[in-house]
């Protein structure tokens, strides 16, 4: 099928000035055209916000109703489900979602995600896998997680790692403090997301790999990041709207859709967490998305499964950001696009010529309540359940041709 020429017009570019954008071939050809080809397809954007289209990353499930709701044109698959641990569950997985929703597969850095020997690394890469990830937990044998980051970065892949000392963690689901003592839950300290951070920011330093830490929660842990990040290291860090704009008092009642990997902070590494949205210490805003059926969360807390139904909330709560001032519009595609495109070796992410053009509007100022029984999601297990939010994805287009 042949792609019509496709101009947006009278649309807010990124949230800021009203502009126009061109599309031809699947790609952005022009912002503000002088002219047009024949036979160009014009949408009259009304005011809406155009961005690039969501690349979420570090997802559990494929979920595509979910994903096109919330402006996720793309989206990284974690490693967990297969285990996508060999070339050609990578390669399926590269194909799940097209034409209108591209999966990128993690691939699994250790076989059986166990931590103990190398997975076909370069095969998985030829396969189709855009990075390599620890998966839920992370590499505990220092020698292991050694050569898994210099092998990945002879192949010029990043690894995601997951932070958290399983020797602190181990049977615990919460976070050490009042909260968890009062619900007389088992608890781990926080500083065991600064005691991973350390181990693996010295095997960056010794090895240069470059590194993404999936999701970094406490003030210790966003410190030593920053640290690293004066000294030169190649290193990024995200971070999930929950722990922003959730503290473990979300846990109160024991609800188990607030139960999560890692669980909720305290109020002050919350605090913390926003403030390096702000200064640029987080360079990524995901989802996490994670389905839950009510066999794996109808259970007494300390026995639900950790994980959260993410895709259709990630772009009002960033726009959250965005109202409360710790962000620009810019800034904050930054964290939910052009930065995830960047890791992954992606042509996509930002509104410049010569990208896919992967794009959403955005009405900004809809109100809307969010609503486990209403979510598009194979699960609505959302820790966010009747929280009021503001903005939805309008309308999406993958490559040029509109999937919403």
């Amino acid at each position: 099928m042949e792609l019509r020429p496709l101009l947006i017009t009278n649309a807010r570019l990124l949230g800021s000035e009203i502009g126009s954008l061109l599309v031809t071939e699947g790609r952005i050809a022009a912002l503000n055209p002088n002219e047009t080809p024949d036979g160009t397809e014009t949408v009259d954007a009304k005011g809406q916000w155009l961005a690039p289209g969501i690349i979420d990353l570090g997802v559990f499930a494929t979920d595509k109703p979910a994903f096109h709701f919330g402006g996720i044109t793309r989206a990284a698959l974690m490693p967990d489900a297969g285990p996508l641990d060999d070339p050609g569950l990578v390669e399926r997985a590269a194909k799940g979602g097209k034409p209108d929703l591209w999966v990128h597969p993690v691939a699994a850095a250790t076989k059986g995600l166990v931590g103990k020997e190398l997975a076909e690394i370069g095969l998985m890469k030829s396969a189709g896998a855009r990075a390599i990830a620890t998966g839920r937990t992370r590499i505990a044998d220092s020698g292991v997680m050694r050569r898994v980051l210099a092998y990945a970065a002879s192949l010029d892949l990043v690894t995601i790692i997951h932070a958290e000392d399983e020797g602190l963690t181990a049977g615990a689901v919460a976070t050490d403090g009042e909260m968890a003592t009062r619900l007389g839950l088992a608890s781990a300290p926080a500083i065991a997301e600064a005691i991973a951070i350390a181990r693996d920011l010295a095997l960056v330093e010794e090895t240069g790999a470059p590194v993404h830490f999936r999701q970094v929660t406490t003030a210790r842990g966003l410190d030593l990041i920053r640290a690293a990040k004066a000294k030169g290291l190649p290193v990024l860090c995200g971070i999930t709207p929950a722990h922003l704009f959730l503290a473990d008092t979300a846990i109160g009642d024991f609800r188990t859709f607030a139960r999560l990997s890692p669980p909720l902070r305290s109020e002050d590494n919350r605090l913390a967490c926003l403030a390096a949205v702000a200064d640029g210490t987080i360079d990524v805003l995901s989802s996490g998305h994670d389905p839950r059926g009510p066999e794996d969360k109808r259970l007494p807390f300390a026995e639900a499964l950790p994980g959260m139904a993410g895709a259709e909330t990630l772009l009002a709560f960033g726009l959250n950001l965005v109202r409360d001032g710790h962000v620009t519009p810019a800034r904050l595609f930054d964290m939910l696009a052009a930065t995830p495109a960047r890791l992954l070796g992606l042509n996509a992410g930002r509104l410049a010529v010569g990208m896919e053009a992967d794009l959403i509007l955005i009405d900004d100022g809809t109100p809307w309540q969010v609503d486990a029984k209403k979510m598009a999601a194979y699960a609505g297990n959302t820790p966010f359940d009747g929280m009021p939010v503001q903005g939805r994805a309008t309308a999406m287009w993958k490559g040029g041709l509109r999937v919403r």
